[in-house]
Protein backbone atom coordinates (compact mmCIF):
# COMPACT_ATOMS: atom_id res chain seq x y z
CA UNK A 1 0.00 0.00 0.00
CA UNK A 2 2.62 2.27 1.14
CA UNK A 3 4.62 2.27 -2.63
CA UNK A 4 1.35 3.16 -4.19
CA UNK A 5 0.64 6.07 -1.66
CA UNK A 6 3.96 7.40 -2.86
CA UNK A 7 3.30 7.08 -6.33
CA UNK A 8 -0.06 8.91 -6.34
CA UNK A 9 1.10 11.44 -3.54
CA UNK A 10 3.95 12.46 -6.07
CA UNK A 11 2.03 12.24 -9.07
CA UNK A 12 -0.36 14.92 -7.57
CA UNK A 13 2.27 16.66 -5.89
CA UNK A 14 3.89 17.37 -9.60
CA UNK A 15 0.67 18.40 -10.94
CA UNK A 16 -0.07 20.75 -7.97
CA UNK A 17 3.52 22.23 -8.79
CA UNK A 18 3.13 22.14 -12.35
CA UNK A 19 -0.85 24.13 -12.07
CA UNK A 20 0.83 26.88 -9.75
CA UNK A 21 3.31 27.49 -12.17
CA UNK A 22 0.68 28.04 -14.77
CA UNK A 23 -1.49 30.08 -12.87
CA UNK A 24 -1.23 34.16 -12.86
CA UNK A 25 -4.42 35.47 -11.43
CA UNK A 26 -2.59 38.82 -10.79
CA UNK A 27 -1.48 39.39 -14.98
CA UNK A 28 -2.67 42.19 -16.13
CA UNK A 29 -4.92 39.68 -19.12
CA UNK A 30 -6.66 38.46 -15.70
CA UNK A 31 -7.17 41.23 -14.41
CA UNK A 32 -9.33 43.13 -16.90
CA UNK A 33 -11.53 40.08 -17.67
CA UNK A 34 -14.90 40.68 -17.48
CA UNK A 35 -15.64 37.96 -14.46
CA UNK A 36 -19.10 37.34 -12.78
CA UNK A 37 -19.91 38.54 -8.87
CA UNK A 38 -20.20 35.00 -8.03
CA UNK A 39 -16.57 34.38 -8.78
CA UNK A 40 -14.71 33.63 -5.31
CA UNK A 41 -11.56 35.77 -3.94
CA UNK A 42 -8.27 34.82 -5.04
CA UNK A 43 -7.36 33.87 -1.54
CA UNK A 44 -9.83 31.01 -2.10
CA UNK A 45 -8.04 28.78 -4.72
CA UNK A 46 -5.32 27.83 -2.39
CA UNK A 47 -7.59 26.91 0.38
CA UNK A 48 -10.03 24.72 -1.97
CA UNK A 49 -6.93 23.24 -4.16
CA UNK A 50 -4.93 22.11 -1.08
CA UNK A 51 -7.60 19.80 0.78
CA UNK A 52 -8.72 18.55 -3.21
CA UNK A 53 -4.81 17.65 -4.09
CA UNK A 54 -4.32 15.84 -0.89
CA UNK A 55 -7.69 13.62 -1.33
CA UNK A 56 -6.34 13.12 -4.96
CA UNK A 57 -2.99 11.63 -3.51
CA UNK A 58 -5.24 9.76 -0.66
CA UNK A 59 -7.71 8.13 -3.36
CA UNK A 60 -5.06 7.42 -5.83
CA UNK A 61 -2.75 5.42 -3.61
CA UNK A 62 -5.44 3.78 -2.31
CA UNK A 63 -7.21 2.89 -5.57
CA UNK A 64 -3.54 1.61 -6.59
CA UNK A 65 -3.05 -0.74 -3.81
CA UNK A 66 -6.99 -2.23 -4.82
CA UNK A 67 -6.03 -2.43 -8.66
CA UNK A 68 -2.18 -3.57 -8.08
CA UNK A 69 -3.82 -6.77 -6.05
CA UNK A 70 -5.77 -7.09 -9.71
CA UNK A 71 -2.91 -7.10 -11.99
CA UNK A 72 -4.76 -3.34 -13.25
CA UNK A 73 -1.83 -0.83 -11.14
CA UNK A 74 -0.56 -0.01 -14.80
CA UNK A 75 -4.18 1.18 -16.19
CA UNK A 76 -5.27 2.59 -13.43
CA UNK A 77 -1.97 4.84 -13.32
CA UNK A 78 -2.36 6.14 -16.65
CA UNK A 79 -6.05 7.09 -15.73
CA UNK A 80 -5.15 8.84 -13.11
CA UNK A 81 -2.11 10.60 -14.85
CA UNK A 82 -4.06 11.66 -17.71
CA UNK A 83 -6.26 13.60 -15.32
CA UNK A 84 -3.57 14.98 -13.32
CA UNK A 85 -2.13 16.58 -16.70
CA UNK A 86 -5.36 17.97 -17.73
CA UNK A 87 -5.68 19.27 -14.19
CA UNK A 88 -2.27 20.89 -14.30
CA UNK A 89 -2.77 21.86 -17.91
CA UNK A 90 -6.19 24.09 -17.77
CA UNK A 91 -3.76 26.47 -15.61
CA UNK A 92 -1.21 26.84 -18.35
CA UNK A 93 -4.33 26.96 -21.86
CA UNK A 94 -6.28 29.22 -19.66
CA UNK A 95 -3.67 31.84 -17.70
CA UNK A 96 -0.40 31.30 -19.59
CA UNK A 97 -1.78 31.20 -23.17
CA UNK A 98 -4.62 33.85 -21.79
CA UNK A 99 -6.96 32.07 -23.55
CA UNK A 100 -10.40 31.00 -22.27
CA UNK A 101 -11.54 29.21 -25.33
CA UNK A 102 -8.33 27.24 -24.26
CA UNK A 103 -9.18 26.88 -21.13
CA UNK A 104 -12.85 25.93 -21.61
CA UNK A 105 -11.71 23.12 -24.02
CA UNK A 106 -9.13 21.63 -21.34
CA UNK A 107 -11.72 21.90 -18.60
CA UNK A 108 -14.44 20.06 -20.71
CA UNK A 109 -11.87 17.17 -21.07
CA UNK A 110 -10.78 17.33 -17.11
CA UNK A 111 -14.69 16.71 -16.54
CA UNK A 112 -14.49 13.76 -18.74
CA UNK A 113 -11.48 12.45 -17.36
CA UNK A 114 -13.07 13.25 -13.89
CA UNK A 115 -15.73 11.17 -14.20
CA UNK A 116 -13.82 8.12 -15.71
CA UNK A 117 -11.59 8.29 -12.84
CA UNK A 118 -14.46 8.29 -10.31
CA UNK A 119 -15.42 5.39 -12.51
CA UNK A 120 -12.44 3.57 -12.53
CA UNK A 121 -11.85 4.52 -8.72
CA UNK A 122 -15.28 3.28 -7.91
CA UNK A 123 -14.13 -0.18 -9.24
CA UNK A 124 -11.53 -0.60 -7.28
CA UNK A 125 -12.41 1.02 -3.56
CA UNK A 126 -15.83 2.92 -3.19
CA UNK A 127 -14.47 4.84 -0.74
CA UNK A 128 -11.34 6.42 -2.53
CA UNK A 129 -14.22 6.99 -5.30
CA UNK A 130 -16.32 9.54 -2.79
CA UNK A 131 -13.24 11.36 -1.82
CA UNK A 132 -13.18 12.13 -4.99
CA UNK A 133 -16.29 13.70 -5.57
CA UNK A 134 -15.35 17.32 -4.25
CA UNK A 135 -12.90 17.33 -6.93
CA UNK A 136 -15.46 16.89 -9.74
CA UNK A 137 -17.79 19.02 -7.77
CA UNK A 138 -15.00 22.10 -7.59
CA UNK A 139 -14.00 21.35 -11.36
CA UNK A 140 -17.65 21.28 -12.11
CA UNK A 141 -17.81 25.13 -10.20
CA UNK A 142 -14.74 25.92 -12.10
CA UNK A 143 -16.60 24.98 -15.40
CA UNK A 144 -19.13 27.08 -14.82
CA UNK A 145 -16.74 30.23 -13.79
CA UNK A 146 -14.63 29.52 -17.16
CA UNK A 147 -17.58 29.15 -19.51
CA UNK A 148 -18.61 32.70 -18.13
CA UNK A 149 -15.68 34.09 -18.14
CA UNK A 150 -15.43 32.86 -21.73
CA UNK A 151 -19.82 34.66 -22.56
CA UNK A 152 -18.23 37.77 -20.61
CA UNK A 153 -15.28 38.22 -23.02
Amino acid sequence: MKRWSVLAGAMTAAAATVAVLGTKPTSEWYRRLDKPRWQPPPRAFPLVWTPLYVAIGWAGGRALAAASREHRAGSYASVLGADLVLNAGWCWAFFTAESSSAGMATIAALDLANLELIRRTWRHDRVAAIALLPYLAWTGFATALNAAIWRRN
